[in-house]
């Protein structure tokens, strides 16, 4: 395990038992956390993207406050939904963003999950075209994306620009050269690991995907990894690729520990359906004493698959708990998995 970072979904509620009671605590607690995961050792700070919903939605903002306020830190999202993005304006916000940072960031974008509403992505604009799906849409979107981070002029020049132009056809600005290589496809069944891995993409495996086998969650995980990188190694890319896992985990190290997470009641995986054709398998958290963590964590074959761990974080207990999450996993588990 090389990296360990981070993933919050930034729920906000106005309940009196949240820490996060607005969308502006979401977003000014993020940062802080961020902020401190980075003074923590910490790899990453990464965060989910949902839209009609009390959650992080415009991570561009965020990410370049993150940024700013940061040095070392890896920046990311898991996953922006691209049935929702406009490519090119995304290309300027991602450029942007990544600058601000210094080139830190790690973009995990996808065709999206189940919605807070019927079909979103129509209130933002956007149709698939005859005979398309919104996960056609969606991925079509991603390979624009993808298209103008390459950083090559492809709009013909006004002859009277209002100021000088370089030569030749022009290109969304600003743009941020290696950008190209930090996005991520997150990848919920073995076709779409191998779909991104032919678009040299990396790869964010989550806490569930699609049951094609029937086997326990972290086995069917570490198969798609090992179809991921082969097919990466047939498509000839000349760069060694990026895998991500997400997990909960929580070492047990005080009383809070304990009250919050030491009932047990999620050591099993769940089947589930995320649509009404999809039967999706969701991995279980883990929850015990750090030396029963590292044992456990030992036999997960999805995270010896992958070279990052994203810790998902429970950001409306406040920025002092998650920080001691995060610590606490750093300090008495990680260096048993091979961190550092």
């Amino acid at each position: 395990m090389k990296k360990i970072g981070f993933l919050s979904f930034g729920h906000w509620t106005p309940s009196a038992q949240s820490q996060t009671r607005s969308a502006a605590d979401a977003l000014l607690q993020s940062i802080d956390l961020a902020v401190a995961a980075e003074v923590l050792g910490a790899d990453g700070a990464f965060f989910r993207v949902h839209h009609f919903a009390r959650q992080l939605a415009s991570p561009f903002p965020l990410l370049a406050a993150v940024g700013a306020k940061t040095s070392r830190i890896e920046i990311g999202t898991a996953v922006i939904d691209m049935r929702y993005e406009n490519p090119l304006y995304m290309a300027e916000d991602a450029g942007a963003a990544d600058l601000i940072a210094g080139g830190r960031l790690q973009l995990g974008i996808s065709r999206g999950s189940p919605e807070q509403v019927i079909g979103g992505w129509r209130y933002f604009g956007y149709r698939p075209v005859e005979g398309a799906s919104d996960a056609d849409m969606g991925r079509r979107h991603a390979e624009v994306f993808l298209d103008v981070l390459r950083g090559e002029g492809f709009a013909e020049p006004n002859p009277r620009p209002m100021f000088p132009n370089p030569p030749g056809l022009l290109r969304p600005e600003p743009h941020s050269p290696g950008l190209r290589d930090r996005i991520w496809w997150g990848s919920g069944s073995n076709a779409t690991a191998v779909w991104a891995a032919k678009r040299g993409m990396n790869l964010q495996a989550s806490t569930l995907k699609n049951d094609e086998t029937g086997e326990p969650f972290h086995v069917q995980q570490a198969a798609q990894i090992r179809s991921f990188r082969a097919a990466w190694k047939e498509a000839g890319h000349a760069r060694e690729p990026r895998v991500s896992v997400s997990r909960s985990i929580f070492a047990l190290v005080d009383d809070r520990d304990r009250a919050y997470f030491g009932r047990g009641g999620a050591e099993d995986d769940h089947i589930g359906f995320i649509d009404e054709n999809t039967r999706s398998i969701f991995g279980r958290s883990y929850a015990g004493e750090p030396d029963v963590l590292v044992e456990q964590l030992r036999k997960d074959e999805a995270i010896a698959e992958a070279d990052t761990l994203l810790l998902t974080v429970p950001n409306q207990l406040g920025v002092a708990y998650n920080a001691h999450v995060i610590e606490a996993i750093l300090t008495h588990v990680a260096p048993a998995l091979g961190w550092r």
